[in-house]
């Protein structure tokens, strides 16, 4: 009885696109009284590894939050695996508004205190007495009221790069932090002010709204099914967005496009940018916004200082993360000195610039390259990686892209090249090819040939 992966997220990126199936990103959330969290945790382990369901799951005693990565042919059995549940009969998927094959490759299903860490005792309230819920017509509505006070219980990474109009965005790295700082800012408003929320799918905003009208607020609203179920909402009923820019997502895509407005700046150069990354110094990984000229420049690093290390030994690379001190830098969650252009607290509602279209771009990207094969080994201590030639050739001097889930896109030139076991200028199709790479390289990596 398997219970736990047993593929590395390489090896499942690469059954993924060998399978060339279409995949749904989606996320749900459900209050119940779980009496046994690890066998629940289990029983949709196994359902879930037999559709080849990946994600990212909590469950505690209080519920289940998940955010997961579904074959589309296999859509309605797994919703079937949910409502065998008596509590998440005709539950509400939030299914992204955009999708990535790869948005997850691990199945993760983890059992916690709690399903969101909200630093709340729930037993000094009732968590049941929520507020309002409302559908995106009844939320642009209340958001004309010039009563109404609307705040946005997620994060400063998340509400920088997208918002609704006139939120409180606070300046917080975690929703517990929030509630306290919402609180004593709007203590005066408990009577007279429609308090409206909103989130990401939700989730937060059960806690929240309940929360809220503990303390004493007595006209409490909250978004049905968060950000994204409004996205969803307002382009089915054909209705004005509210929200502005991007939804930040907790996958390997960190955000879907609501709308293309861009209201953030890249946090190097003070470009118009919404697209975030972490620097590529694993010892950093900081999540920050970064256009793409400052990606060419600096490495995808966040620093002058993170970019040197990139470039030495990963011997020596995993040296300097050694330790305690420098294993909690690790993850930082984009607030950084080294930013010169970091907002956060209170956000501008002015559109910097528009985004062009993806379809467009994914266009003009097929026209400057071309795949030449997949990659085979990676050789940490010598720095080699071992590719097989599939398509067309490649010699000295020629510019090539080694992409991938996890290791991104890396551009190189190659300067000198093994085919087959020895020193050569040029490889052909069937040619086993190493040469010298910086950087890590994962078997689920393609190699392409830059030719424009």
């Amino acid at each position: 009885m398997q219970l736990y992966n047993t593929l590395s997220a390489e090896e499942r990126a690469e059954l993924i696109d060998q399978a060339g199936k279409q995949r749904l990103t989606l996320s749900f959330y459900a209050y119940a009284k779980i009496e046994n969290p690890q066998q629940f945790r289990d029983d949709l382990f196994l359902a879930w590894n037999k559709l080849d369901a990946l994600g990212r799951t909590y469950i505690a005693k209080e519920g289940i939050n998940a955010q997961m990565s579904v074959p589309a042919e296999n859509f309605e059995a797994f919703r079937e695996t949910l409502e065998a549940y008596d509590f998440m009969k005709n539950i509400r998927l939030n299914v992204a508004v955009e999708h990535d094959d790869h948005s997850f490759l691990k199945l993760t299903v983890k059992v916690r205190n709690k399903i969101v860490a909200d630093g709340l005792n729930d037993e000094t309230f009732d968590v049941t007495n929520i507020g309002v819920h409302l559908k995106a017509n009844e939320f642009n509505q209340i958001l004309e009221d010039p009563n109404t006070i609307v705040v946005d219980f997620r994060n400063h990474y998340e509400s920088e790069i997208g918002h609704f109009k006139g939120a409180i965005t606070p300046d917080v790295e975690t929703f517990r932090e929030s509630l306290p700082i919402i609180n004593e800012q709007l203590k005066d408003f408990k009577e007279d002010k429609n308090l409206v929320m909103y989130c990401t799918g939700g989730i937060r905003c059960e806690k929240a709204s309940a929360y809220f009208k503990h303390q004493g607020f007595k006209n409490v609203f909250q978004l049905e099914g968060g950000i994204i179920n409004y996205a969803k909402q307002i382009k089915e009923e054909n209705l004005e967005s509210k929200f502005i820019g991007k939804n930040f997502v907790f996958d390997h895509r960190l955000g879907e496009r609501i709308t293309n407005d861009i209201v953030s700046q890249c946090h190097q150069c003070g470009k118009p940018c919404d697209n975030h990354t972490n620097c590529e110094n694993e010892g950093c990984h900081l999540l920050f916004i970064q256009c793409d000229q400052c990606k060419l420049a600096m490495e995808n690093c966040c620093s002058s200082e993170c970019q040197e290390i990139i470039h030495l030994s990963l011997v020596d690379q995993v040296k300097l993360r050694r330790g305690i001190k420098n294993g909690n830098m690790i993850f930082r969650k984009g607030k950084s000195d080294k930013l010169l252009f970091k907002h956060s607290g209170e956000l501008s509602d002015v559109t910097l610039a528009k985004a062009i279209d993806t379809k467009d771009i994914r266009q003009k990207i097929k026209t400057k390259k071309v795949l030449i094969g997949k990659a085979e080994h990676y050789y940490v201590k010598s720095e080699i990686g071992s590719f097989l030639i599939e398509n067309k050739e490649l010699k000295i001097g020629d510019k090539v892209l080694i992409s991938g889930p996890t290791t991104g896109d890396q551009q190189l030139v190659l300067e000198k090249i093994f085919v087959n076991g020895k020193e050569d200028s040029e490889a052909k199709i069937g040619d086993k090819i190493t040469f010298h790479i910086p950087f890590r390289v994962r078997l689920s990596d393609k190699l392409y040939k830059i030719i424009a």
